[in-house]
């Protein structure tokens, strides 16, 4: 049995992956259009896409906005026709900025999680650029529904369902991370109802994909079984040799063992899923102070109680300084042994995949 394309309105990937987003500088040009070459759908994190440009500091917007025209281009050279997004924040202060920009590039699809992106149909009405939104539960997905149809006379194109065991910023208490409810498996089950009475009001299909945990092609296989349409995979693709990140990054997801993953109080006021180190020790122990404000990147950060920047924090682990940061990464990072090209690794989790589906139906 074959693996299922993911289509999304008139967009179609061979592969039915989504690389998720990943900021700061995870996943920009190289890995998306990398992952857009092979048949998947690359994305590019527009979170502070501009920490790269000289007057990044001084001119941050315009340093944000000209990187990310840069990185839609290059990926495009890279990805030769193939499908990408580009995950924008709903939580970013330049959230609608970013988004217009990214409309105005033509990029494919636009993601949008980290909050509810109740206004995101105004910016893509009557273009082709498509819009899906990231939940992590059936609540979510049906309050999106049901504004988007209540005053765009729109629905998502496709919607990501987000489990706890992602990594990065997390949708849950910490108290649900391993409550049944809550497990991806549910959630998703939730989200497939929920669509049901739009899909039948728009008579059109709303693909939905899974995401967070998601490591193998086994589990690739049993969330379409379960009725996903495809799923979205990060911290695979950080242990390859396209992605943007730096080397010493990705030694941190290489030599990350069991016991290593852990969740931490973002200075946002949300939870998330990280890699321990020294830099989170010394936060934990108290060791960090408020400090100035190195962007002003997200809504809910109030720099005068933050114990750090998250934004300079995530900027030095891209960069290789992890004494100054530290990486997020979804729960099952220990199993990930070594560093692969991105054809090698989608190669393995569709041979797997369609194994799985064969030997299972």
């Amino acid at each position: 049995m074959d693996l299922p394309e993911l289509k999304i309105g008139s967009l179609v990937a061979k592969v039915p992956i989504v690389q998720g987003g990943m900021g700061v500088g995870i996943s920009l040009s190289s890995l998306a259009g990398t992952v857009a070459l092979n048949g998947g759908i690359g994305v590019i994190s527009a979170v502070e896409i501009g920490f790269n440009e000289q007057d990044y500091l001084k001119n941050k917007m315009e340093a944000n906005l000209r990187a990310l025209r840069a990185h839609i281009k290059k990926a495009r050279e890279i990805a030769k026709g193939g499908v990408l997004g580009i995950n924008v924040m709903v939580a970013l202060n330049n959230f609608e900025q970013m988004v217009v920009e990214a409309v105005k590039q033509k990029i494919d699809i636009i993601f949008a999680g980290a909050g509810l992106p109740l206004k995101l149909p105004q910016f893509t009405m009557g273009t082709d650029t498509k819009v899906v939104p990231i939940v992590s539960s059936g609540r979510a997905a049906a309050v999106i529904c049901n504004s988007w149809h209540r005053h765009y006379g729109v629905v998502p194109d496709a919607i990501v369902v987000e489990g706890p065991l992602a990594g990065g910023h997390l949708g849950f208490k910490e108290e649900d991370i391993m409550h049944p409810d809550f497990q991806l498996e549910n959630i998703l089950k939730d989200v497939l109802e929920v669509i049901k009475p739009f899909e039948a009001i728009y008579k059109k299909n709303i693909p939905v994909i899974a995401a967070g945990g998601i490591f193998s092609g086994k589990d690739i296989a049993e969330f379409i079984k379960r009725g996903a349409a495809g799923v979205q995979m990060a911290t695979r693709f950080v242990a390859t040799h396209e992605c943007d990140a730096s080397d010493e990054f990705k030694k941190a997801y290489i030599n990350a063992g069991h016991d290593d993953v852990q969740i931490i109080q973002s200075p946002v006021g949300m939870i998330g899923r990280a890699i321990k180190n020294k830099f989170l020790k010394d936060v934990k122990a108290g060791n960090k102070k408020p400090i100035f404000c190195l962007c002003n990147c997200l809504k809910p950060c109030n720099p005068a109680k933050a114990p750090y920047c998250i934004a300079d924090a995530l900027i030095n682990a891209q960069k290789g300084n992890l004494d100054k940061g530290f990486a997020f990464a979804g729960a099952n990072v220990y199993k990930i042994k070594e560093i692969v090209s991105v054809k090698q690794l989608m190669k393995e989790l569709v041979s797997e995949a369609k194994k799985y589906l064969k030997d299972n139906v």
